[in-house]
């Protein structure tokens, strides 16, 4: 039987199990949405932004396991896939992301709204192909949503042009997929896993360092009983966090530029590091040649490309992190670690997180208060300082997951991702923890969310910085706050954009400039950046926030305006009640703003360039 490619487009959704769609209409994919109409068992979610929408299926994805499905028109909808697609390349997760595309007669002439989007996207995905024969379209479609969850998952992105997706042809889609040269590993080398075990038996000080993973491949039940048969310390990249729960004994700490004392002092010392489903990207190795200088490394990685290619290793072993483990706990048996271990414990108890030295309402107080209220629980963060102290402070277990943008580190990608991840999980609170600059990055998807109906609850950290970089301003750039204020007024601001005296000093030492602020004198900054403190140093917008009409927007204001809810909390003594508030709204989203000291720092924290031991602490 013949039908048109739109039908066959609406069959392959079904074949595949989609039922959620993340779709935004334009004229080359029109004939797609007229087809998805009268399509029963496909929700078509309409964000309100094309990067909203890709952000919004990498959430549901990452939440639920499922493939993440987008739909979008060519030229500028594709376009505005781009960063989300590198977002979920970088972090292995799988989306198809079908874009529209003129007919094939019109490719490469410049046609409106051409863009050649497979040669755009191509090193940012795990595949990209343009459907160029409707006798195709099928095995391409089928091939795609393999290619994107088999192996290490990750974006697919098929190109369909007009013509085909109008055109006639057989109904027929494939049951099964034969790729050549795509052949997964889908085994284990049980010589490699023996010649590992025989390493980590003559081990003293072994260290596991998970990833991300080892929470991709559902391994979280699997690891914990090998840490536990072995009883060796867990340290965990914040991608990998969670594969143990975080209250278990075993589990140390994050790894990395802002990982902690023990963890990373472990990861210096240790004399096996047994690594688990992570790249060994800069932000977690630091000065690459001091890294776990005095282990011997064993690494197991679904992708052999990302085996010896920051961090040599001495025991490769290409596998699936469930299945590696699972054939791991079969040879495996205890080790006598524990004193090891309990060296490691010390260190973390001698050492702890925490931002006592802070004034008032810290976000480590918020997100204790998060712990305490909720069991069940997906938290999606945003990126910069929100993110680094969601990570350090957040509780997990079995109960409870994180959503972050890792590799790429994408501002805006919690909002939308936080919609996705309520849509694949409605019977789960959903919590959201942005800052003020990354919540007004995709700000417009407060809009689907309340069409949508979704109880989200939206946790806005308020420094009126872009915390992150100001942070290493204020610690590696003489306290220069350059162009990172977002309250300061164009009529007080200085050069930089922060309202500071001295932000028009050209060639200034920066070790020994101090910074003036409304006339108050602050001290030498580059005593705070030795002894790993914070500037006493105000801003402009330190007071601007505080309930004045100087910081643009005003976060209540603009939630009332897209008819949520919206609640400022100043104090610790607050809290209780705006979680209370949010946690019985049924059917309407709840944004938080907190407002936290717009100097506040995450520590520790390692500088570019030195190794995991030379930490700044707090």
């Amino acid at each position: 039987m013949e039908i048109r490619g739109t039908e066959l487009f609406v069959k392959a959704l079904r074949e595949e199990g989609v039922n959620t769609l993340f779709a935004y209409p334009g004229g080359q994919v029109i004939d797609l949405f007229d087809a998805l109409y009268d399509a029963e068992g496909i929700e078509v979610i309409l964000p309100r932004h094309e990067q909203g929408l890709i952000h919004a299926a990498d959430g549901y994805a990452r939440s639920t396991g499922k493939v993440g499905v987008c739909l979008v028109t060519s030229g500028p909808g594709a376009t505005n896939l781009v960063t989300g697609i590198a977002t979920a390349n970088y972090d292995s997760v799988p989306l198809v992301c079908f874009t529209g595309q003129v007919p094939t007669h019109l490719i490469g002439n410049d046609a409106f709204q051409e863009v050649d989007i497979v040669g755009i996207t191509r090193n940012i995905c795990k595949h990209a192909i343009t459907v160029r024969d409707r006798k195709d379209l099928a095995k391409v479609i089928k091939e795609a949503f393999f290619i994107a969850k088999s192996g290490k998952p990750g974006p697919v992105v098929v190109d369909l042009p007009k013509d085909i997706q109008q055109a006639m042809g057989s109904d027929d889609y494939p049951k099964e997929v034969s790729i050549r040269g795509y052949k997964p590993s889908t085994g284990v080398h049980i010589g490699q896993v023996r010649r590992a075990l025989s390493i980590l038996n003559q081990a003293k000080k072994p260290v596991f360092l998970v990833g991300g993973g080892v929470n991709i491949a559902g391994a979280g039940e699997e690891f914990t009983k090998l840490a536990e048969l072995t009883g060796m310390p867990v340290i965990t990249t914040i991608m990998g966090k969670g594969a143990i729960p975080t209250n278990h004994p075993l589990y140390i700490g994050n790894i990395g530029i802002h990982g902690n004392y023990a963890a990373n002092r472990a990861i210096s010392e240790c004399d096996v590091l047994f690594s688990i489903g992570t790249r060994f990207n800069d932000r977690i190795t630091g000065k690459i040649t001091e890294f776990a200088k005095l282990a011997a490394i064993i690494h197991i990685d679904i992708d052999a490309a990302s085996i010896s290619r920051n961090i040599q290793v001495d025991v490769p072993i290409v596998a699936d992190a469930k299945t590696a483990i699972i054939k791991i706990l079969e040879e495996a048996k205890g080790l006598p670690v524990s004193e090891w271990t309990k060296e490691v414990r010390g260190w973390k108890e001698e050492n702890p997180l925490g931002m006592k030295k802070y004034e008032g309402m810290t976000p480590e107080i918020i997100i204790n208060k998060i712990n305490e209220k909720f069991d069940d629980l997906i938290v999606v963060t945003d990126v910069g300082q929100n993110q680094m102290w969601t990570t350090q402070y957040l509780e997990l277990d079995h109960s409870r997951k994180l959503l972050t943008s890792g590799g790429l580190g994408t501002m805006g990608y919690g909002l939308p991702a936080a919609i996705g991840a309520k849509l694949g999980n409605p019977d789960i609170p959903v919590l959201c923890i942005s800052g003020d600059g990354g919540m007004q990055m995709n700000i417009q998807e407060m809009a689907t969310a309340v069409c949508l109906e979704l109880p989200l609850i939206l946790c806005v950290f308020n420094n009126s910085y872009l915390g992150n970089v100001r942070q290493w301003q204020e610690m590696f750039y003489g306290g220069r706050y350059a162009f990172t204020s977002l309250a300061t007024r164009r009529s007080h601001a200085g050069r930089g954009g922060a309202g500071t005296e001295n932000a028009g000093i050209e060639n200034a030492d920066i070790e020994n400039v101090g910074i003036e602020n409304e006339g108050i004198e602050c001290a030498d900054t580059n005593s705070a950046r030795t002894s790993g403190g914070s500037s006493s140093c105000t801003s402009d917008s330190k007071e601007a926030i505080k309930g004045s009409p100087k910081y643009s927007p005003d976060f209540v204001k603009l939630a009332e305006s897209y008819d949520a809810i919206g609640i400022r909390v100043e104090t610790a003594e607050e809290i209780d009640e705006a979680l209370d508030i949010a946690s019985k709204s049924k059917n309407t989203p709840v944004l938080i703003e907190f407002i936290i000291e717009p100097e506040a720092n995450v520590y520790p924290i390692v500088p570019t360039g030195k190794p995991l031991n030379e930490m700044v602490i707090d």
